[in-house]
């Protein structure tokens, strides 16, 4: 045992207890918790620190019980938990809810546990290649864990919370779709996109650099919002500076409503918040998202996509990679849970408002002009276009 190589010239074994006791009294206790109702086991005992290995092969049940165990009655003292583990197993969905999704990883978090209780939250993420030790003493177990299958090789050998058996969007991953926010240069065009439903609001804002790379930089994903107040958000949340060129919305906003015979899109235009219609091809606007999820090596051989995510977009980053596929038709995500379609359908509105491939085709460029300088004339035409279509229909705000 590694407590014995560590312990043993100091602190006092208690073999029948599985227990060390420290010179100064305190107690290191080693525990189990095999089955849900173990933990009755602990039901008036008092731990000051918690600490669970491999704790997904553990129900939530069994987390949150262990947690009221979790206190202290000496000064100076801060009781807390510290959890280990890797993904996949029974607990995997609370961990990813609790610890992976609540924002941006090495960030206290205060997270909502239970209506209206919050906790303080922190996710460390770690990889093998973190593990020095374990390399040098064990140069084959890389090795061991390259040849399993590709969701378990991500799951331990990338430390990937996202990848799961059904799921639609397998090339997302954080570690390249997700960044960290910066400054936008105000030359970068600029746009949103919607998705509206009173179950929820899901609005992105989208820089486009120079090299064609979309940058979804803000979100409002709001549930019980009208469509005049998600208006009124949308318009407050973007600075009175920012030149947004156009805002893509669901097709469903220009459908009149049976009560008032005015559509969505009308109700939003009497805010100031005027919409073009997305194209609503589903499967084609999945396709495209999929291209932009792509990864490739960039001119540095550093690997990336052409969407990037800021990690601030917490919902996004959470949502994207639960889609599944539809069981009816393979080549179309699942439209359900809508808890999480709205974001992901907001994206693909803005995709599918982006050039096509076909504008490619209509240019000719220098010879020699690398493939970045290119992206990045189409871009330009394309928003130039796009922009004086809004300027005509006097939608554009300054």
């Amino acid at each position: 045992m590694r407590s014995q190589e560590l312990m043993s010239s100091w602190a006092d074994w208690n073999g029948t207890q599985r227990r060390w006791t420290m010179p100064t009294g305190s107690v290191l206790q080693f525990c189990h918790c095999k089955n849900e109702e173990d933990v009755f086991n602990y039901m008036s005992q008092q731990f000051d620190i918690i600490l669970l290995d491999e704790s997904t092969q553990f129900t939530r049940f069994i987390y949150r019980y262990l947690l009221s165990r979790n206190r202290a009655t000496k000064d100076r003292v801060t009781p807390f938990m510290a959890m280990a583990t890797n993904p996949g197993n029974v607990g995997h969905s609370w961990f990813k809810s609790e610890f992976v999704d609540c924002g941006p990883p090495e960030q206290v978090h205060s997270v909502e546990v239970e209506e209206g209780v919050f906790e303080d939250h922190i996710f460390i993420p770690a990889f093998l290649s973190d593990n020095e030790i374990l390399e040098k003493r064990d140069p084959m177990y890389r090795k061991k864990l390259e040849s399993q299958p590709e969701i378990y090789k991500k799951q331990l050998l990338e430390g990937d919370w996202d990848i799961f058996a059904g799921q639609y969007f397998s090339e997302f991953r954080r570690n390249i779709h997700v960044c960290k926010p910066f400054d936008i240069p105000k030359w970068w065009k600029r746009f949103r996109s919607l998705d509206y439903g009173l179950d929820m609001t899901a609005c992105y804002w989208w820089a486009v650099s120079t090299y064609g790379i979309c940058y979804i930089y803000r979100e409002l994903h709001q549930l019980g919002l009208r469509l005049s107040e998600a208006a009124k958000k949308i318009l407050a949340m973007t600075p009175k500076d920012e030149k947004i060129a156009y805002t893509v919305a669901s097709p469903d906003l220009w459908n009149k409503r049976q009560e008032t015979g005015t559509s969505g899109r009308e109700i939003m235009a009497r805010e100031g918040l005027f919409l073009t219609k997305a194209k609503h091809d589903r499967i084609a606007g999945w396709r495209t998202l999929r291209e932009y999820l792509a990864p490739y090596e960039d001119e540095q051989g550093i690997l990336t996509a052409r969407l990037q995510i800021f990690d601030h977009c917490i919902n996004l980053i959470r949502c994207l990679p639960q889609l599944l596929h539809d069981e009816h038709n393979p080549e179309d995500a699942a439209d359900k849970p809508h808890s999480i379609t709205h974001g992901p359908e907001s994206v693909r509105y803005g995709i599918m408002s982006r050039p096509s491939k076909s504008v490619d085709d209509s240019l000719k460029f220098t010879e020699g002009m690398s493939e970045s300088a290119k992206k990045g004339v189409i871009v330009n035409l394309e928003f130039e276009r796009k922009y004086r279509e809004e300027l005509a229909q006097h939608r554009v705000r300054w």
